[in-house]
């Protein structure tokens, strides 16, 4: 028994965009099909608007940071794994972290600490030391 499958025009009514995201839409996104508005459509005619004046280029990132920054939760679930990874060493129970040789810049207080860590780091904020006393650990900042 042949099976007749619904249109996609039909099945994607309310969906906005149909499924294509922002792909299918009209030349007006783009400013238009090659000269458009320019004024002059003869071959011999000279530009009068610059190369670059139609269409879009590059992209403009908002929210980029330059440090790289880690918070204690993230340093204590990490902490095992770079022990077995040979990033980081464990003495006795006193794991012994170097934050900058992993590549980041700077330790933020955000979460809890469960072991007892050592760490050396550029920067940090102004409670990590006494939040990693108060687990066993030591902070040291170069």
């Amino acid at each position: 028994m042949v099976v007749k499958k619904t249109k996609k025009l039909c099945r994607m009514r309310g969906s906005r965009t149909h499924g294509y995201g922002r792909a299918h839409r009209g030349s007006g996104n783009k400013g238009g099909f090659g000269n458009a508005s320019s004024g002059k459509k003869s071959d011999s005619q000279k530009r009068s608007y610059p190369a670059d004046y139609f269409g879009k280029e590059g992209f403009v990132l908002h929210s980029s940071h330059d440090d790289l920054i880690i918070n204690c939760r993230d340093l204590d679930a990490h902490v095992e794994q770079w022990v077995q990874d040979k990033l980081a060493k464990k003495e006795g129970d006193i794991y012994h972290v170097d934050l900058d040789a992993l590549g980041y810049d700077k330790l933020v207080g955000g979460g809890k600490l469960t072991h007892k860590i050592k760490v050396t780091v550029a920067r940090s904020a102004a409670k990590v030391a006494d939040k990693l006393k108060a687990a066993g650990g030591e902070l040291v900042t170069k």
